[in-house]
This record gives structure tokens, sequence and C-alpha cells, in this order.
């Protein structure tokens, strides 16, 4: 695994990689596909090679430990039909606690955050190391992790995404950023990229967006205090930042987060300075059922997403064909394809899955 480098912008060689690339493979960058941590299937194999997908996702709790995990991954990187010069990038919700997906021989038992909070930033700063060396081991590129979002004192256990699943640094944005940063410093330095989640914020909700199909923020402002950890992310130079499927009615009343230009071309790249790779949560959750699975897609990438995860894999063929078919009838489009496949070809060569 190379060693992190600073913080990544699109580099022109990087760019031609891209520009070298069918529309299909270009296409394949911006999806990451969701598999089960316990083993693939020949439908997702299939699928894999099918829409080229440049990332796979493990999904599902396993204690199997780390040979196990090394046999699937295995498996995904024979499935991939990965252009020239680019490999697929695998990743896994590890933050710790009740997310954790991976466990057993080789993988520590990871504390919620909530625990690790009250870890010294040194201390959160090694563990994290650790945590990501045990991922590298596994074959594992990338940790969709740490979260940020800050949950107020007086909504700790109303809110149901982060609060009561005990997913959050606290109530302090001041504690958070810190905490999002050791953890950041430690996976970056173990060579494991991460993501931080779930801009601009799901502390202040009470619904779920995996099981709601509108959640709403009433109270975010476009710069508000609680965005704290995302900044320290940033600094701390992230690799991706996951916008969340909420609507934020003080910033953008009319759409979700993932499908708005204002938080993500305004917010996050404008106000926040930040260049890496903007990644959606599931776009086969609840929230996003309201649309078709080929709008889903469509929309995130017009508003600036780069990489669409589907956490399930029989949609992936139809997002990825309906991008496509954008793509080849729109050159504007089809710009912005290229654009986010470039992002997230820069951060494979900064975790060393690309040769630009």
């Amino acid at each position: 695994m190379a060693a992190p480098t600073e913080s990544f912008t699109v580099n022109q060689p990087c760019a031609e990689l891209v520009a070298r690339m069918s529309v299909s493979e270009r296409v394949g960058q911006l999806l990451m596909v969701g598999v089960s941590s316990t083993g693939t299937s020949q439908s997702d194999r299939e699928i894999i090679g099918r829409t080229r997908a440049g990332s796979v996702i493990l999904l599902g709790n396993t204690a199997a430990g780390v040979q196990p995990i090394l046999r699937v991954v295995g498996r995904v990187r024979d499935a991939a039909s990965s252009p020239e010069g680019v490999t697929v990038m695998l990743a896994a919700d590890q933050e710790g606690g009740l997310v954790q997906r991976l466990k057993g021989p080789g993988f520590s038992r990871i504390p919620s955050a909530t625990l690790q909070a009250r870890q010294s930033d040194a201390k959160l700063r090694r563990n994290s190391y650790d945590w990501g060396r045990q991922l590298e081991a596994a074959g594992i590129n990338a940790n969709l992790a740490p979260v940020a979002d800050v949950v107020p004192a007086t909504m700790m256990w109303m809110n149901q995404p982060i609060g009561q699943l005990r997913r959050g640094y606290g109530s302090s944005p001041k504690t958070v950023a810190a905490k999002v940063t050791a953890f950041t410093e430690g996976m970056n330095r173990a060579g494991i990229a991460t993501a931080v989640k779930h801009f601009p914020g799901l502390g202040k909700v009470r619904g779920n967006t995996d099981y709601a199909t509108r959640v709403v923020d009433r109270t975010t402002t476009r710069h508000d205090d609680a965005l704290a950890g995302f900044r320290a992310a940033v600094a701390a130079d992230v690799d991706m930042v996951m916008v969340s499927s909420a609507f934020y009615s003080k910033i953008d009343d009319e759409h979700r987060a993932a499908f708005s230009s204002v938080i993500i071309g305004e917010m996050l790249r404008e106000d926040l300075g930040f260049t890496g790779v903007v990644i959606s949560d599931d776009m086969a959750a609840v929230a996003m059922r309201t649309l078709p699975p080929d709008e889903r897609g469509l929309r995130f990438v017009r508003a600036g997403g780069d990489m669409l995860i589907v956490g399930d894999a029989n949609l992936a063929t139809t997002m990825a064909d309906a991008i496509k078919d954008e793509a080849d009838d729109d050159p504007d489009f089809a710009r912005r394809v290229d654009e986010s496949a470039a992002r997230v070809v820069a951060m494979k060569e900064r975790r060393g899955l690309a040769r630009c």
C-alpha cells in the first residue's frame, strides 16, 4: 500500500487517464456496489464486471475474521473489469460499536464513537491506526467513517440515526472536531481512505433515512457551528465526504442534500474548500425510493456528486446505464462524469490503487 500523500486535487495525469477510458469505464468509477461481507453470489460478481464498478462495499456483519474477508476481497477483485492502470477499491463501515461490519480473528473490537470520545486524541489516533492496519491486512482500502454529526444533548435519545446508536462523538462541536481529526489521521497513516459523514449533519433529525422516506432537519444553517467536524476532516485530508439523504429546510428546502447543488457545490466545495470525492449515502435506502433507480444517480451527479453507494447490487446496472445514456446524449453531463471519475482516480492514486 502506498504511503498517504498530502491533500489531493484532480491532477492532469489522472484526468488524462480517465480520458483514455471508455464511457462505461468512466461511469464505473462512480459506482460503489454493495455485496455481502460473508461472500459474493455469482449474480453479484456478474454485476460488478458488467457495470465496470470501480469500488465495492462489504455490507452486513461478519465475525469470520481477516482470512475469510481476504477470500471475499479476492473474489471481488477477480470479478472486477477495471480499466488499465486502475484497481477496484474495497470499502467497509468500520466505525465501531454497533456499526462495525468486520469482526473476528484479526480485528479488534472497536468501541462506539461515544466511548472513543473518552480517549485522548493521541490514544484515539494510535488506535485508529491499529484498526486501519487490520483493514489493510484484510484487503480493505477504505473505511466509511468517521461520523461528524453533532447531536445536541437534549436530542441524544430522540435522534435515531446517531444518538440512539451511540455513533457520535458528543454534543460539543469542538470535541467532535478533535475526535474526527484523530480518527482520520490514524486511518490515513495506516494507508486507509476515509469518508466523513453525513454532511451537513444528521445530529438534529429524529428519523433515520435508512427507514423513512422524508427526514427533515429544520435547524441546521449553511454556516452552522455543528459543521465543525466536517471542517476538521477536510483540514485532516479526508478522502471522501458522504452527503446525507435528508432535507435541510434552512439551506435548500427543495432538494435532499444528495441532490442539492447548494449543499454539495456551494457549502462543501466553496465554503469548506473540499476538493476530494463526494460520496452518497446508500442509493438503495428507503429515503431514496421516492424516485425510480435510474433517476437517483442522475440527480446526484448533476448536483455535483462523485460516487454512488448502491447497497442493492441489483440496482447498479440500471443506475450505470442511466448515467451512461445521459453522458452519451448530453456533453455537459458527460463532462460532469469525467470530472467525477478523475476525482475518484486521483483518490485511488493517493491510496496506491491507480497509476496516473
